[in-house]
């Protein structure tokens, strides 16, 4: 009973209010989050800024892959149109960069001198550029492409085994990049530029 008559019911204080705490879903929903998150980090070896440059993530290798293991370097050999064969087993220890692009590609075009720039610079580190032409020039018509767009990395006709190999690219130019072990750290779609392949190269050449 209230025996203060200047005190009214309404100014008791106020109880503190109780939050239940997360429910057993809760509690499970906010984990799968966390695992989602942990994750997409460690899947991203490298990702896109805003301004579409390359930035790598942690350089620590990456485990060598299994022959036929997803996002591995394909098991299919190469042959360039100098006659030169790069087998898988010949690529194994070596940064690995695909580029499929045509002669008729205005994009592809634009990308070649960078491309040549950055292959002269990383040739001697254990890097392989290839590009496969997906288009069908003559050995002439090519040789002059060649000479007219400065390229200087190796080509390599697209057959059926190729094209199947990696999921037939339905834009080009579209480039893969695998690292020392074989593993696929990146796929851009679109033409690249010498300082975003910089960028990435330096991380990868920089593993053992």
């Amino acid at each position: 009973m209230n025996t203060d008559p200047d005190r009214s019911d309404d100014a008791r204080p106020a109880a503190h209010a109780v939050v239940p705490p997360p429910s057993g879903s809760t509690k499970a929903l906010i984990g799968l989050l966390l695992a989602g998150t942990a994750g997409m980090v460690i899947f991203l070896f490298v990702h896109l800024s805003k301004d579409g440059g390359i930035r790598p993530g942690p350089t620590s290798a990456h485990a060598e892959c299994t022959k036929g293991q997803r996002d591995c370097l394909p098991d299919v050999g190469y042959i360039d149109t100098t006659g030169v064969a790069y087998k898988r087993d010949s690529l194994a220890g070596k940064v690995v960069l695909v580029n499929f692009w045509a002669t008729w590609c205005h994009p592809c075009q634009s990308e070649i001198p960078d491309l040549s720039k950055a292959y002269n610079k990383y040739k001697s580190k254990g890097v392989v550029f290839l590009g496969v032409m997906t288009d069908t020039p003559d050995s002439q018509q090519l040789l002059n492409f060649q000479s007219d767009y400065e390229m200087t990395y190796p080509v390599v006709r697209a057959n059926s085994d190729l094209m199947v190999s990696y999921n037939y690219p339905d834009a080009l130019p579209t480039t893969f990049v695998f690292d020392r072990g074989g593993k696929q750290v990146y796929s851009h779609v679109g033409p690249l530029r010498e300082r975003d392949l910089d960028s990435l190269l330096d991380q990868l050449v920089a593993q053992k």
